[in-house]
């Protein structure tokens, strides 16, 4: 790889990433790359080759890295990423601050934002797969954002830049979001909390929220339009095409389909990544077979498969 400076973050070679994700698994990263700052990162991204392969990643609650690890450079956003302001109608967000943090704040400050409380994982990527709970999206409160390109520069970024669209952006591969301004209508402290309460209560009763699981698999099959709402009132529930294809509970190896919500793929402890992305599969084949309809994956799966796990790619 080309040289690199020395940055005044870290920078990590032969990191796991089980350590960083959900899942708990996933072989290693070449190198791992907490940057200190902003201008530590677009340093560093301008020195790389521009063959060197960078994925940012958050605190890896949607994703499924793969037994054989990740080439190139992987940067993981921490302190100095993680600020929160409320200024006026707007709050202000780095990238590696956690979705319910960011709707907490801006509550206690009379700002409604509550839709983010129970979307696991950090703004960055909030903003980048248009998350959304309760009818309300990013693309409904989204301002701008602030991103290091893949050739170090940093750049503003536009509704119209990231093309919001149901879990997909423009986001070039590579760039790193650092920062989001998100718009958030006036309400009361006391009533935003509560909501956020009960939010978090039906969220509890209905999901395996105290196991190892990345949230939701598989996208509902629906249209949508192209803020990333639901256009139409005929949409399809991923759990009960899984459920009605006699999958729920089903396992691979130390992967299952979680009993309590069937659209939650769970690593009950000793799964690869293989186990389940395998069982994933599986379930998008018998899922297809019995309704016809293709499951999307909605968790992102990345990274190179072990030698001997029987992929080929």
């Amino acid at each position: 790889m080309t040289h690199l400076p020395t940055p005044r973050g870290r920078l990590t070679p032969g990191k796991p990433l089980s350590d960083l994700t959900w899942l708990r698994v996933g072989g290693p990263a070449e190198w791992v790359f907490q940057p200190a700052d902003t201008e530590d990162l677009a340093r560093l991204l301008r020195a790389l080759g521009p063959e060197v392969p960078v994925f940012p990643m958050g605190v890896g609650s949607n994703l499924i890295v793969r037994d054989g690890g990740l080439r190139g450079v992987v940067v993981r956003l921490g302190r100095g990423f993680n600020h929160i302001r409320v200024e006026g109608d707007r709050v202000i967000a780095g990238a590696a601050a956690l979705d319910a943090h960011v709707a907490r704040r801006a509550a206690e400050a009379g700002r409604d934002l509550t839709f983010l409380r129970t979307i696991p994982g950090a703004i960055g990527g909030a903003v980048r797969m248009n998350a959304g709970c309760y009818g309300t999206y990013v693309a409904d409160r989204f301002i701008e954002a602030t991103a290091v390109t893949r050739a170090g520069e940093v750049v503003t970024l536009t509704p119209d830049d990231l093309n919001f669209r149901y879990r997909e952006t423009d986001l070039p591969q590579g760039w790193v979001l650092t920062e989001a301004v998100f718009a958030a209508p006036e309400g009361d402290a006391q009533a935003l909390l509560a909501r956020m309460e009960e939010q978090l209560a039906r969220r509890d009763a209905t999901q395996p929220t105290k196991e190892r699981t990345a949230g939701s698999t598989f996208r509902n099959p629906a249209g949508f339009s192209s803020t990333g709402r639901p256009d139409d009132t005929h949409e399809l529930k991923a759990w009960k095409l899984i459920e009605d294809a006699g999958m729920r509970g089903a396992r691979r190896g130390g992967a299952q389909m979680s009993e309590k919500h069937a659209n939650f793929l769970v690593n009950t402890g000793g799964a690869t990544a293989a186990d389940l992305e395998g069982l994933g599969e599986e379930v998008r084949k018998r899922v297809f077979q019995s309704s016809g309809i293709e499951l999307d994956w909605e968790i992102m799966r990345v990274g190179e498969p072990a030698p001997d796990d029987g992929r080929t790619e």
